[in-house]
């Protein structure tokens, strides 16, 4: 059983990966679709900005927490380097708990946002602002999971090549 439980967190971030490079393939054909009709019929459908626009945002968000359990988010590990073993400890405790409460803030506040834009709909699709804006609890809530399941450990960086 406990295996299986070792395993959750790899299989939830290459889901969550695999389905922000889906959402993100569907982005590039909705956009290249818009471009198509601008330059072939004179103008492109209404919903294809919009839908362009929900997508990148649901596949970042989805892919938030994988991206920071890998390290290859945006960020400069220069006084995790230079500080003594103690010291880093506690600043990897300190920004993991940070993440930790940070993501969960932004999945309760996100959600509520969703569920109070429920009357509303997007001018393109026509459905509920919520379907979209779910996105943004659902990415918080991935990156609060994922960070959890990683724990306060050092997060890989990425190391420059001296070619």
């Amino acid at each position: 059983m406990r295996s299986h439980l070792s395993r959750l967190p790899d299989l939830t971030r290459r889901a969550a990966l695999t389905l922000a490079g889906t959402l993100l393939f569907i982005d590039l054909l909705a956009m290249l679709y818009g471009v198509a009709m601008r330059y072939l019929a004179g103008g492109a459908p209404i919903w294809t900005d919009e839908l362009a626009r929900y997508l990148i945002i649901g596949g970042v968000m989805l892919a938030a927490g994988a991206v920071w359990v890998e390290g290859g988010h945006m960020r400069v590990a220069l006084i995790e380097r230079l500080l003594p073993r103690p010291l880093c400890r506690l600043l990897n405790l300190y920004q993991w708990l940070l993440t930790l409460t940070l993501a969960v803030a932004g999945a309760i506040f996100s959600y509520r946002y969703a569920q109070s834009v429920s009357m509303f709909t997007s001018q393109g699709l026509g459905i509920s602002r919520t379907i979209p804006v779910m996105a943004l609890p659902t990415g918080f809530a991935l990156l609060a999971w994922q960070a959890l399941w990683h724990g306060p450990a050092p997060l890989p960086t990425l190391e420059e090549s001296s070619s």
